[in-house]
């Protein structure tokens, strides 16, 4: 699907050593949200973690979207208290 060709780039861009930044994750965070992959997308916000990849208000909104979709009502609030931890601005969706 959507999402998987969306890491399979991601992986691509990292091996060509072309900057995975913000934009490149969330996008492939949306491509997982858009797909029901909500797995997928907490592993991309573990991945831009570890890269030290900055992660803003869209990463979270969307990855909480995709455990919304997934109904895993505990990891969206627990992205939730995260966002609130890194002090990334709590908004609407």
């Amino acid at each position: 699907g959507v999402w998987d060709q969306a890491l399979r780039l991601l992986v691509e861009m990292a091996t060509t050593r072309v900057e995975l930044n913000t934009i490149t994750f969330n996008a492939a965070v949306s491509a997982c949200q858009k797909s029901g992959v909500w797995d997928q997308a907490l592993r991309l916000l573990v991945e831009m973690a570890t890269t030290r990849v900055e992660l803003n208000t869209i990463t979270f909104n969307t990855a909480v979207s995709a455990c919304q979709k997934g109904g895993v009502w505990d990891q969206a609030l627990t992205l939730l208290v995260e966002m609130a931890s890194a002090r990334v601005e709590l908004n609407t969706i």
